[in-house]
């Protein structure tokens, strides 16, 4: 059955590299359920999801010559799709509007720790820290704390492995450690309780 489904996909492929839109019609049918709930896994917004959706259709459409290579058509789409979420959650993870949802998830983890680290001083100085890693490390930092994503999630959409992910979590604690030891000492015990409900 598996086998059947993909040669019906590699058919698909073929005839859309051909520009048969009717067999595009039916890629988009045929996936388009199962793209929207992958991606709002990692949005948590279903107008977001939808236009990731579209765009990775476009994607396969507007690159249609290549088609007819692929070997493997399930996993080929699902690459585009994951790169276009990926490229999605980096650029929400830059904006100042998630920067600042960061700090006001963090009333959830230890309470009297908590409302220290919401202090206008202890958002700057951590911001900065974070601000000074590389694009890499500020990308999972971000989709661990403020999109809550799993390692496991982290780790798919950015294509590492999940003790690679863990380590930059690591690394990235210890910096900012370090940052608020040399900058603010009287935040780093706070800092480093709530640290704990960061890293399983």
């Amino acid at each position: 059955m598996l086998t059947d489904t993909s040669n019906i996909e590699k058919q698909w492929l073929q005839d859309i590299a051909a520009g048969d839109k009717s067999a595009f019609r039916k890629l988009f049918d045929a996936y388009r359920v199962q793209f929207f709930n992958f991606v709002f896994e990692f949005t948590h917004s279903a107008v977001d999801a939808e236009e990731i959706v579209q765009e990775t259709f476009l994607k396969i459409w507007e690159n249609r010559d290549a088609l007819s290579q692929v070997e493997l058509p399930r996993a080929f789409i699902y690459t585009i799709l994951r790169n276009h979420t990926y490229n999605y959650l980096k650029k929400v993870a830059r904006s100042k509007q998630l920067t600042n949802e960061l700090w006001a998830n963090m009333n959830q983890a230890v309470n009297d720790a908590e409302q220290l680290l919401l202090a206008k001083e202890s958002q700057e100085l951590i911001e900065a820290a974070v601000s000074g890693l590389s694009a890499k490390k500020q990308a999972v930092f971000r989709m661990s704390r403020v999109q809550h994503l799993k390692h496991e999630e982290i780790a798919a959409i950015m294509g590492l492995s999940q003790s690679t992910v863990k380590n930059i979590l690591v690394e990235t604690l210890r910096h900012i450690r370090q940052h608020l030891a040399r900058h603010a000492p009287h935040l780093l015990l706070p800092f480093i309780i709530w640290q704990t409900c960061l890293l399983p």
